[in-house]
C-alpha cells in the first residue's frame, strides 16, 4: 500500500518515542525521527550497480525542507534510472570538488613543494620554495592546472631568463616535476611540458668559470676593503669569514650557531646540506682558526637583540631569515671587483678559486697534500668505488694546519 505523502505539519507534530521510527513519504524517501528529537531525511534505494539496498541521507529536518527532501530524491531516482549509484556518485562527486580544489595551482605548488621536502635537501628545498613563490605563483596564482598553457610556461620562463638564466634553466626542470605529479594525482590529464623542448626556450649556456682574485695586490685591495666595510655587520662578517674558509655560498649565508664548536674550533654540516650529499660520506668538518674564532665570537656579541640568532649566524636585513647570498654579491659589486677583464671581479663561490689557486702557489715546500686541499673545499675522487674506500681517512690534524696557514696569509695582507 502506497504511503500518503507527508505534509509540513505532520512533520512538526512529529513526537519523540522510545525508539527511534520513520514517516513514510513517497519513492523510498522518508523521515527518520530519533530518540534525541532529530528529524533526518533519508531515502532506501536499491543499487543499480550492487543489486543491494542502500540509504541515502539528505540532512536535517528543518535544515533541509520537505521540498528539497523530494527534489534531492527525485534527483537520485534519475540517477538510479540511467545506472548510477547515488552513493557512488556523491563520493566521487566530493573527490572531484578536491581534485579541483588542490588542482588550483597556488594550492598545487603547496602541496607538491611539501612532498618535495621530504625527499630534497634543506638548502635545496628553500631555493626551489623562494623560486616558486617569487616567480611562479604571480602568474598561475588563479589558475587551475589544467587552465595553464604553453603561452603561460614561455612567459615564466622568458621572465625569468632577462635576470638570471641559471635559475631559468632549474625553473623549466621544475615546472616539469610539477605537471608530472599534477598529472599523478589526476589534477590534470597531461603534462603540456612533454610537448616543449627545454632548448627551445632556454638555450644552453657556456660553461665559464667563477671569477676569481689571484693578483696579491688586488686580493691585499680587497681584505682591506672588506675588514674596513661600514655596511651591515652580516655582510661584513659573511665576507671577512669567507677569506678565511672557502664555504660555498649557499653553506655559508645558510651557516647556524649549532654547526659551530666553539671549544673545539670545528665548524660541521651535516652532509644532507652539502653539494654532495651521497650518504656514504661523513659530515664536513672544517678547523676553525684563532681568526675565524674571533671573527664569529664579535659577530655573536653584536646579535644578542636579534630574533633568530640563535638559528642562523648570518641574518638578512629582516633579521628573521638567512642572509640571501646576493647581498655580499652585491656588496662586492659597490666595493668596486666587478672588472673580471682587470682580474678584479670576484663573487661570493669565487673565493674557492681564490684559496685553491694561491694556495698552490704558496705551498712552496709541498706541506699540504693534494688531497687535504680538496677536502677543504669538499671535493672528493669522482670514482664511486675509490671514494666508498677512502671517506673515512682522516685529514682533519693535516687540514688544522692547512686553515692555519691559510689564515695566517690573509691576516698578513692587513694592513
Amino acid at each position: 500500500m502506497k504511503n500518503k505523502p507527508l505534509s509540513d505539519l505532520k512533520i512538526k507534530t512529529a513526537k519523540i518515542k522510545e525508539k527511534d521510527y520513520q514517516l513514510g513519504d513517497q519513492h523510498g524517501l522518508y523521515l527518520l525521527v530519533k530518540t534525541t528529537g532529530n528529524k533526518l531525511w533519508q531515502m532506501r534505494y536499491t543499487s543499480p550497480t550492487t543489486k543491494r539496498r542502500n540509504i541515502a541521507s539528505f540532512g536535517k529536518y528543518p535544515e533541509i525542507s520537505l521540498s528539497e527532501a523530494r527534489m534531492a530524491r527525485d534527483k537520485n531516482i534519475k540517477l538510479i534510472t540511467d545506472g548510477i549509484d547515488p552513493l557512488e556518485y556523491k563520493k566521487e562527486y566530493k573527490q572531484k570538488v578536491i581534485r579541483n580544489n588542490n588542482g588550483m595551482c597556488i594550492n598545487l605548488i603547496d602541496e607538491w613543494l611539501e612532498k618535495e621536502s621530504l625527499i630534497t635537501k634543506a638548502i635545496t628545498h628553500k631555493s626551489k620554495s623562494r623560486i616558486f613563490n617569487k616567480d611562479v605563483k604571480p602568474f598561475l596564482k588563479n589558475k587551475h592546472i589544467k587552465e595553464v598553457t604553453i603561452d603561460d610556461i614561455v612567459n615564466i620562463i622568458e621572465n625569468k631568463l632577462t635576470t638570471a638564466p641559471e635559475i631559468a634553466s632549474r625553473l623549466f626542470t621544475h615546472l616539469d616535476n610539477l605537471f608530472r605529479y599534477a598529472v599523478l594525482k589526476k589534477y590534470c590529464d597531461r603534462n603540456i611540458l612533454a610537448d616543449i623542448r627545454k632548448k627551445d626556450i632556454v638555450k644552453p649556456r657556456i660553461s665559464k668559470h667563477m671569477a676569481k682574485i689571484t693578483d696579491l695586490g688586488v686580493l691585499k685591495q680587497l681584505i682591506n676593503q672588506i675588514y674596513n666595510y661600514n655596511g651591515n655587520h652580516n655582510i661584513k662578517n659573511a665576507l671577512k669569514l669567507v677569506l678565511h674558509i672557502p664555504l660555498r655560498a649557499e653553506n655559508l649565508c645558510n651557516l647556524k650557531w649549532n654547526q659551530i664548536n666553539f671549544e673545539n674550533k670545528t665548524l660541521t654540516i651535516p652532509r644532507e646540506n652539502m653539494k654532495l650529499s651521497n650518504i656514504n660520506l661523513d659530515d664536513f668538518v672544517m678547523p676553525l682558526t684563532d681568526e675565524v674564532i674571533k671573527i664569529l665570537k664579535e659577530h655573536k656579541d653584536m646579535q644578542l637583540f636579534s630574533i633568530n640568532a640563535k638559528e642562523y649566524v648570518f641574518l638578512g636585513f629582516n633579521n628573521r631569515q638567512a642572509i640571501n647570498k646576493e647581498s655580499p654579491n652585491r656588496a662586492l659589486y659597490r666595493l668596486g671587483f666587478n672588472d673580471e677583464k682587470k682580474g678584479t671581479k670576484i663573487r661570493l663561490h669565487g673565493f674557492r678559486g681564490t684559496f685553491r689557486s694561491l694556495i698552490d702557489t704558496l705551498d712552496t715546500k709541498r706541506k699540504f697534500s693534494f688531497e687535504v686541499k680538496e677536502r677543504a673545499l669538499d671535493h672528493h675522487d669522482k670514482n664511486l668505488v675509490v671514494r666508498s674506500y677512502n671517506h673515512k681517512a682522516n685529514y682533519h690534524e693535516q687540514m688544522i694546519e692547512l686553515m692555519k696557514f691559510w689564515s695566517e696569509f690573509i691576516c698578513s695582507l692587513k694592513i
